[in-house]
């Protein structure tokens, strides 16, 4: 497999409403959608980084660079043989895991499609439909809050992720279970928002029978994460801490959670998800996909990893419409039942592109060739 070019795509598409967390307020998703070329093949990939840095150290300019500078003619170097290859061959580069990832994705899918399967069966994948969760923001009101769970619940969300963060916890949780009782399947992220003084009240969530507290304390933490997980019943996830195979074991060596989310972005592709995923069923602590708020393509690799057979918790990736009124997908990816989706079984990520959508969120393009310079398009007055 010789990569003969490599196309960046920059695109801004509107949420259909505001999203709120602990991190801020967003409004449009600005991502980075990567082809790669071999022959008539093209793998698609996308770049999961935020347009500010509010996640983790890369944002949407960031990726473009360290996938210009340096990724994309690396690559050109080199015959790859496998996707695992590309993991490697950047392996030299510190973090930039979001920019390894979205090139990595690309050629994942073009290996796929060159070998004629889908995606999932060529990382492994076992389960032909998944069942997904949904996440919900920081709502203005509990009223508010309670509205829209009782729409997802009734739409058929297998789980609810609830954003949190101090002055907006406890108290929406309890309206929750108050209104809707114990059996629906209920979680909260907290993205960083607290700190081990606040273990007192972190503990009070324990008698609403969450299926997980994801990250409570801060970004790069394991160590005072064991601490926390030792004064609570409920399962910690982890989230932001883990960027690497090393990571995981570290953390489930420490008891630094007993469940594991796998975005693959964070984790710098789909080899190193895989990685995380094989040595977390190893320890049985269970996985679920994250979501990023990905269009399309980032929607079908996310797809694809939880088709494995230990993401037994439902993920974030909700069908297109509950963020995009338009995907640069055809057709938008939706439910084939309530909470659940089908696995695409064509070749590569199983989805045609949508050439409109992307055309009409387009801010910049830009073509890299192996054996000659680079052509940009840059949108005006976007």
């Amino acid at each position: 497999m010789k990569i003969e070019r490599v196309d960046l795509q920059r695109i801004k598409i509107p949420l259909t409403a505001p999203f709120v967390t602990s991190m801020g307020l967003e409004t449009h998703k600005e991502c980075i959608l990567v082809r790669a070329y071999s022959g008539p093949y093209v793998g698609f990939g996308e770049s999961v980084a935020m347009d500010v840095p509010v996640y983790n150290e890369e944002d949407v300019d960031t990726v473009w660079y360290m996938l210009e500078k340096y990724l994309i003619p690396q690559l050109f170097t080199r015959q790859i043989e496998h996707p695992d290859d590309v993991s490697r061959l950047f392996s030299w580069m510190r973090r930039n895991n979001m920019a390894k990832a979205a090139l990595e994705g690309a050629i994942w899918d073009l290996y796929a499609k060159m070998n004629g399967i889908s995606l999932s069966q060529a990382l492994g994948g076992t389960r032909t439909q998944i069942d997904v969760g949904v996440s919900i923001g920081i709502e203005p009101t509990i009223e508010k809050l309670l509205e829209r769970v009782d729409g997802f619940i009734r739409d058929g969300y297998k789980k609810i992720k609830v954003k949190i963060k101090p002055g907006a916890d406890v108290e929406p949780m309890r309206a929750i279970r108050q209104k809707f009782g114990p059996d629906v399947p209920l979680m909260a992220d907290a993205n960083s928002a607290y700190t081990l003084k606040d273990i007192a009240l972190l503990k009070e969530l324990d008698e609403f029978g969450l299926i997980m507290i994801e990250q409570p304390l801060a970004h790069d933490d394991i160590i005072d994460h064991a601490t926390l997980q030792r004064e609570l019943k409920t399962p910690i996830c982890l989230d932001e801490s883990i960027h690497t195979v090393e990571d995981a074991r570290k953390a489930i060596e420490l008891g630094s959670c007993r469940i594991i989310n796998i975005k693959i972005g964070r984790v710098g592709g789909l080899t190193e998800a895989k990685k995380v995923h094989d040595l977390c069923q190893a320890h049985n602590v269970p996985v679920w996909c994250g979501g990023m708020q990905e269009v399309g393509i980032g929607r079908a690799h996310n797809i694809a990893i939880a088709s494995l057979s230990n993401f037994t918790i439902p993920g974030d990736t909700s069908p297109s419409h509950r963020y995009f009124a338009a995907d640069v997908v055809s057709p938008m990816i939706d439910f084939a039942a309530p909470g659940v989706l089908d696995v695409p079984t064509a070749p590569g990520i199983g989805m045609v592109i949508n050439e409109d959508v992307v055309r009409d969120a387009l801010i910049e393009h830009k073509s890299y060739f192996a054996n000659r310079e680079s052509t940009t398009t840059v949108i005006p007055n976007f």
